[in-house]
């Protein structure tokens, strides 16, 4: 390679070049030092000039001002990195032999090699631009997520039949799998003696997230084998990872479920036809509304527990029950807390993406340590914001909510929206599910709420529940006092393209302002990112008339981003 390609490259790669209007103009030393201490005005960043080429990757990381800089640094990146090496051990079995075996799982596992390493990455995705208590908000959301991660994956490799010789671990006996909409409140009475694991919750939903090519392979493998193409590409993921052998096997029995559909119903018909081994499918009802569907419901849950007796000769523990039950809702009263807030002041300190994924996160796994270490610090941010008034998206145009099945493959979307035209996702309908108080004064009141519970889980009653909690969006929308709708439309979700027309109707007799975003859950190639950001281009353009607040951010290619 000549000496000029080789400068060619190293420009290409890591040299930000000065804007056309900026080139010859004279040098402010004074907004120089300011911009240098401070950072730079919002529309004065010009994030996308960052970017190399088609990757997505930073020429450089973004200088935030010298306060907010250090802060990512040391409180963002290696404060993660140093506990992404901790939780390691801390999750595994306690000695160097927790590396050894998150060695095996990093070798072995496909959805592992591809995704661990790019995490700090999704931090930067998730937290482009961000300043001041909201990037640290943000950031503890990111971070609980990752250590609740890690404990994940650690059990199931500790406990790993396939990366140790066929031979059952100690642990293997005492882990029960399950699919990842089945809530682990489910498993409280025996919390004490087992050990819950979302068997597609690390392999497929969080490795989307952080590197979206990984999920592709998965859904590759299930046509490959005759399976139909049409079906909810989530779906194709789940059972795409019992094709190829890819999954740990670290549990002697396993609870499923129909959440959210039928495309769900044929995973566990698959996943009971690989797994082989004791399977409990927890249904879900679509209309639960149904005073009839509640008692069938309860019934289920009670078989359930039955279920787990019976496989691991362990009884149900009513005080293990109330325990975790009553510390969950500690961290529902501080959702409700923030949902306040966020409703009705300028002031909340979390992003849209961060405010969403942590939300499913944590109310999906149920009662673990991290989210109440997490909510501690947030809480101590957001009561700054409050009391201080600090507003922590000063750029915001628009209060938004997103409404439907996000694009798990661009969930940090809304953090480039903010960036470029101002659009705040103030809360996002996943952020919603869950939303149940568990009672623990009677075994019958417990019953009922952990039903209902059930009944609220991601994607179910908002998404296929019926059309009066589908459209409860306008009374959200209300709560949240937001002015504009991200309507996403799951092109392979055949509940929610059923009513697609009943939705604009209902826009056009609210005068409301919807942005129609197409995709397919997990499936990039569908509808890629760009085509995302030039939807949303083209109507803040076309309908508002609004100018972009980066333009940079306008039009850039990320293809080959994770």
């Amino acid at each position: 390679m000549k000496l000029n390609d080789i400068k060619a490259k190293y420009r290409e790669l890591f040299v930000v070049e000065k804007a056309p209007e900026d080139k010859n103009k004279p040098k402010d030393v004074k907004k120089a030092v300011k911009d240098f201490w401070y950072g730079k005005p919002h529309e004065e960043r010009r994030l996308g000039d960052l970017y190399v080429g088609d990757t997505g990757l930073y020429k450089h990381r973004e200088w935030r001002g010298v306060k907010d800089t250090m802060y990512y640094f040391n409180m963002v990146w290696l404060y993660n990195y140093a506990h992404m090496v901790t939780d390691i051990m801390k999750y595994g079995d306690g000695t160097p032999k927790s590396v050894v075996d998150f060695a095996k799982g990093v070798m072995r596992y496909r959805w592992m090699g591809q995704t661990y390493l790019t995490v700090m990455h999704w931090f930067d995705r998730g937290m482009e631009g961000m300043r001041g208590e909201a990037m640290r908000a943000s950031a503890w959301h990111y971070r609980g997520m990752v250590s609740e991660s890690i404990r994940q994956f650690q059990r199931m490799f500790v406990s790993d039949k396939k990366i140790h010789g066929g031979k059952e671990p100690e642990t293997w006996k005492k882990n029960i799998a399950h699919n990842e909409t089945v809530g682990g409140s489910f498993f409280y009475p025996f919390m004490d003696e087992l050990e819950e694991v979302p068997l597609e919750m690390i392999p497929y939903f969080v490795s989307v997230h952080v590197n979206s090519h990984t999920v592709l392979n998965y859904i590759d493998a299930a046509q490959s084998i005759g399976l139909p193409a049409d079906p909810c590409p989530m779906c194709q993921a789940e059972y795409g990872l019992f094709v190829l052998d890819d999954y740990p096997d670290f549990a002697p029995a396993m609870v499923t479920s129909n959440e959210a559909c039928d495309g769900s119903v044929a995973t566990s018909v698959l996943q009971d036809w690989f797994l082989n081994r004791p399977l409990y499918a927890l249904p879900q009802p679509m209309r639960y509304d149904d005073p009839l569907v509640q008692k069938h419901c309860q019934k289920e849950i009670e078989n359930c527990w039955k279920f787990i007796e019976e496989q691991y000769g362990i009884k149900f523990d009513w005080d293990q029950y109330v325990k975790h039950a009553e510390a969950y809702n500690k961290l529902t009263e501080f959702e409700w807390e923030k949902w306040d807030v966020a409703a009705n002041t300028p002031y909340y300190p979390i992003s849209g993406v961060a405010q969403a994924l942590y939300r499913i996160y944590y109310s999906q796994v149920g009662d673990r340590p991290i989210w109440h270490e997490m909510d501690e610090h947030v809480k101590r941010i957001m009561n700054k914001t409050v009391k201080n008034k600090i507003e922590t998206f000063p750029k915001t145009r628009h209060r938004a909510i997103a409404w439907s099945c996000a694009p798990l493959y661009y969930s940090h979307w809304c953090t480039w929206a903010y960036n470029c035209w101002g659009i705040n996702c103030v809360i996002n309908m996943d952020s919603l599910m869950f939303d149940q108080y568990l009672r623990t004064d009677t075994y019958e009141h417990a019953l009922e709420d952990l039903a209902w519970m059930n009944e609220k889980a991601p994607m179910r009653a908002m998404a296929v529940g019926g059309h009066e909690h589908i459209l409860s969006l306008f009374d959200y929308m209300e709560r949240f006092n937001c002015d504009m709708v991200i309507m996403y439309d799951q092109l392979q979700c055949k509940g929610m393209q059923g009513i697609h027309g009943v939705f604009e109707d209902e826009f056009r007799k609210r005068d409301i302002h919807a942005i129609w975003i197409p995709h397919a859950l997990p499936e990039k190639r569908t509808v890629s990112r760009k085509e995302i950001r030039q939807i949303i281009n083209d109507y803040m353009t076309t309908v508002m008339h609004e100018e972009p607040l980066d333009p940079t951010l306008v039009d850039f290619d990320d293809d080959k981003s994770w």
